[in-house]
C-alpha cells in the first residue's frame, strides 16, 4: 500500500514525483505531460492552484463562443466552457435559427434563496412556537452586523420562521430563513448569517426560564444554506406563426414539424426515461455558460433536477404549446447565480466571460442562462424529430477520432469529404486512415 503521511505539505513538484513514482510506473511522459498544462505565467498558476486543494496541474476544457444570440432584442455573444461534441455548434444553430423568428425571450420571477437551521429539541411543540414568536424580532436584530452591507445593496435576510418536522425526525425542528443577495450567488453570506442565527437561538433555548430542565438541551444539527431555490425562478421562450418554422433543412412541412416537435417534448414530459436525456441536453447549454462565468455547475443542476421532479414525477423542465397557428417553446429553472464573489471574481476567463456578456448582473445572467439552456434543447429536439441525433453530433465527433488517430491536415480534409454522406464511426474512420496510410 502506497500511504503517506502530510501529501498536502509537499511542493507541486514532490507531489508530482510521488504520483508518478507509485501510480504512473514511473513514466517521465506523464510527468511531462503533467507538467505541460502549466500555466506560463507562475503568477497566473498561483490563481489556479489556490482555488482548490493538491493540485498539481490544470484540466483544460474547450472555450466556445455562441454569437448572434438575440435575447430580449439585444444581441449577445455568449461563451460556453464544455467538451461534448456538437453542444456549441447547436446551440448557436438555433440561435442563428431563432434570429429570424424575433429571438429569445425571457424574464425574472423572482430571486429568493433559502437557508435553515437544523435542530433537535424534545419538549411541547407548542413552548416552543411561543418562544419563537417571543424572540424572533431579537434573533433578527442579532444578526444585523453581518446583514447590513446586504442590506444597503437590497438584499438581506427577507423572513424567518419556525418548521415543526418532527414528521421526518423525532424532534426535528428548523429555521427556514429566505434571503435575497443581490448580485452575488450568496453561499458565504446565507451560512454565515445561519450560524449566527443557530447560536443565538441556542442560547435563548438553554436561558429560557419557562421551559423545565430538561427542556432547555437543544442540539443544532446543521446551519446550511439549500441548493434547492425553486423561488429562484426564470423563464425564458421563443414563439412565431407556425409557417415561420418552415426552413429547407427540415425535410417536412411546418406545420408536420411543429406538432413532431411538440409531441417529443409531451414524451420528455411523461416518460422519466426520456425525461433525464432531455433535461441533460438542457443542461448542457447550462452548464457551459455557468462554468464559463465561474458559477457552481454542481449546485445549479441540482437544484434544476428537484425542481423538475416537484410535482413526484420526474419530468421535462421545457414545455411546448401550440395554439391555432402559434407555436410557443419555453423553459422555467431555477438559477442560483452571481455576477460578484466567488470564482466570479477570482478566475481570469470568468471575468472576461462577464465582460462579454456586458458586465450583466445576476437576473440577466439568469436570463441568458435560461435561454441558451432552451436553445440547446431546441436544437437537439430539432435534430431528433428531424434528422436524428447522431447526423450532426458524429460529424462533430469526427473531429475527436480523427485527433486520435493522430491524423494529419491532408488526412483530415480527405476523411472530412470521405464521410460527408457515410456513416461515421470510430471503425470506419480508422480503417479510412489506415487505407490512406497503406496506400501511400
Amino acid at each position: 500500500m502506497n500511504i503517506i503521511s502530510g501529501f498536502s505539505k509537499l511542493t507541486k513538484l514532490e507531489k508530482i514525483n510521488y504520483l508518478v513514482d507509485n501510480f504512473l510506473n514511473g513514466s517521465r511522459f506523464s510527468k511531462d505531460k503533467i507538467k505541460s498544462f502549466w500555466h506560463d505565467s507562475e503568477v497566473e498558476q498561483k490563481v489556479f492552484d489556490d482555488f482548490s486543494e493538491n493540485t498539481i496541474t490544470n484540466f483544460y476544457a474547450p472555450y466556445g463562443v455562441v454569437p448572434n444570440f438575440l435575447l430580449n432584442n439585444k444581441i449577445h455573444c455568449i461563451p460556453m466552457v464544455i467538451e461534448e461534441s456538437s453542444v456549441v455548434a447547436a446551440s448557436a444553430k438555433a440561435a442563428k435559427f431563432w434570429l429570424e423568428r424575433g429571438g429569445f425571450k425571457a424574464e425574472v420571477i423572482s430571486t429568493t434563496k433559502v437557508g435553515q437551521v437544523h435542530f433537535i429539541w424534545n419538549g411541547r411543540s407548542e413552548d416552543l412556537f411561543n418562544l419563537f414568536e417571543e424572540s424572533k424580532e431579537e434573533l433578527i436584530q442579532s444578526i444585523e452586523p453581518l446583514v447590513v452591507n446586504m442590506n444597503k445593496r437590497g438584499g438581506g435576510l427577507l423572513s424567518l420562521e419556525l418548521k415543526d418536522c418532527s414528521d421526518m425526525e423525532e424532534g426535528y425542528y428548523q429555521l427556514h430563513g429566505e434571503f435575497e443577495t443581490c448580485d452575488a450567488m450568496g453561499a458565504n453570506f446565507i451560512n454565515s448569517v445561519l450560524e449566527a442565527l443557530g447560536k443565538k437561538w441556542e442560547e435563548q433555548i438553554l436561558l429560557n426560564d419557562k421551559f423545565e430542565e430538561a427542556h432547555r438541551d437543544v442540539q443544532i444539527v446543521m446551519c446550511i444554506l439549500s441548493n434547492y431555490t425553486p423561488k429562484c425562478l426564470v423563464k425564458a421562450w421563443v414563439e412565431c406563426d407556425i409557417k415561420d418554422l418552415e426552413e429547407s433543412g427540415l425535410g417536412m412541412s411546418a406545420q408536420e414539424f411543429a406538432h413532431k416537435f411538440s409531441r417529443a417534448v409531451r414524451i420528455a414530459q411523461k416518460d422519466v426515461n426520456r425525461a433525464v436525456t432531455h433535461n441533460k441536453g438542457i443542461f448542457n447549454g447550462i452548464d457551459a455558460v455557468v462554468l464559463a462565468t465561474g458559477n457552481d455547475f454542481r449546485a445549479i443542476e441540482a437544484c434544476g433536477h428537484a425542481y423538475a421532479a416537484r410535482n413526484g414525477q420526474y419530468s421535462s423542465l421545457s414545455s411546448c404549446s401550440i395554439e391555432g397557428d402559434k407555436f410557443k417553446f419555453e423553459i422555467e429553472i431555477p438559477l442560483a447565480l452571481g455576477t460578484v464573489g466567488g470564482l466570479t471574481s477570482l478566475h481570469p476567463m470568468s471575468k472576461i466571460s462577464l465582460d462579454m456578456l456586458g458586465a450583466p448582473n445576476a437576473k440577466e445572467l439568469m436570463m441568458i442562462t435560461a435561454a441558451i439552456g432552451l436553445a440547446q434543447n431546441f436544437g437537439a429536439v430539432r435534430s431528433l424529430v428531424t434528422t436524428g441525433i447522431q447526423k450532426g453530433h458524429m460529424k462533430m465527433h469526427l473531429m475527436n477520432i480523427l485527433n486520435h488517430l493522430e491524423a494529419n491536415d491532408e488526412e483530415r480534409e480527405k476523411a472530412r469529404i470521405e464521410f460527408e454522406t457515410q456513416v461515421i464511426s470510430f471503425n470506419s474512420v480508422r480503417d479510412f486512415i489506415a487505407g490512406l496510410r497503406n496506400y501511400q
